[in-house]
């Protein structure tokens, strides 16, 4: 897989969870099969949909062998190996190594860590020594306590087999200088979904975003608008993604509501495993209300 293969809409699919917190295979199967069916061109497993912090090496792999035994082919399966510890991570690569992950999706060292620029360097220096497999890094300063530099995206660019970028920066002054810079070199891919469509005029290829799971328009169809001159469907779009996400970020506990909300289109997603506590009958009428304004249809 290259920087040419990353494109279009990656979905980080949700790991559906029974009461017991045991994964339900067959809804996952279920889930799977939606998301190819609204346009997937390659799917990310472990995620922070998939509630990546609650899964084991062993379950990542598993699900990354369920989701390759699915796809048969139709699409590349990407899998998250973030972890605060370079052991965590590596058990991660081993996992994906053994199991057929096609690429590997990478933030710095994460969740409880500010890492310096000798620490950041060498942590993607041990994990490309661990796997030839291709890396997209995350960079997402609000997991991660700080942000990427452009200067230091590009050294690991350089340096590593990276392809591409989820770039969650929530500042089109970076956007701007990061596509402009870097946007020929490797795969952009907007994380925020309110960024998704002026993202593509400025060259971004593609999305790992949440929220075009529920939008009228098909998620597969969203370059195409992005680059052409706004009209109505952009808009529309656009407002659609810009509220699902407000919504979707500021109810419960991520990934309750996002959960809850698949559950309402007839999607299995499962409740969400501890710590995290399903949404409650508040935030379900929340989303509820949120479909109704925006016309999005739900049981």
């Amino acid at each position: 897989m290259n920087k040419d293969d990353l494109h279009g809409y990656v979905p980080a699919i949700a790991t559906p969870f029974d009461d017991n917190g045991a994964i339900m295979e067959d809804a996952f199967v279920d889930l799977f099969e939606f998301l190819l069916s609204r346009g997937a061109t390659c799917v990310c497993i472990a995620g922070d949909n998939g509630e990546s912090w609650a899964l084991s090496a062993e379950e990542r792999g598993r699900l990354v062998r369920v989701a390759k035994d699915a796809s048969k082919g139709r699409v590349p399966i990407m899998m998250g190996i973030s972890a605060p510890t370079i052991d965590a991570s590596l058990a991660y690569v081993h996992a994906a190594e053994e199991n057929g992950a096609d690429v590997l999706l990478s933030m710095p060292q994460t969740y409880v860590l500010k890492a310096s620029e000798a620490e950041l360097m060498n942590r993607f220096d041990k994990v490309s020594a661990a796997t030839d497999k291709p890396l997209v890094l995350y960079n997402s300063p609000r997991r991660m306590g700080f942000s990427l530099t452009i200067d230091q995206t590009e050294t690991l660019l350089n340096n590593h087999n990276v392809i591409g970028i989820k770039e969650s920066q929530r500042d089109f002054f970076y956007h701007t200088h990061l596509l402009d810079r870097l946007g020929s070199k490797m795969s952009v891919m907007t994380g925020p979904c309110h960024y998704i469509m002026p993202a593509f005029a400025l060259g971004a290829k593609g999305f790992i975003a949440t929220g075009p799971e529920f939008t009228d328009l098909l998620p597969s169809e969203m370059a195409a608008i992005g680059t052409r001159a706004p009209g109505d469907t952009y808009r529309h779009a656009h407002k659609q993604l810009t509220v699902l996400y407000e919504m979707l970020m500021g109810t419960a506990t991520w990934p309750a509501s996002f959960k809850a909300a698949l559950n309402l289109i007839g999607q299995p997603a499962g409740v969400p495993r501890d710590p995290v506590l399903p949404a409650t009958q508040t935030d379900i009428d929340k989303i509820k209300r949120t479909f109704d304004d925006l016309g999005i249809s739900y049981s």
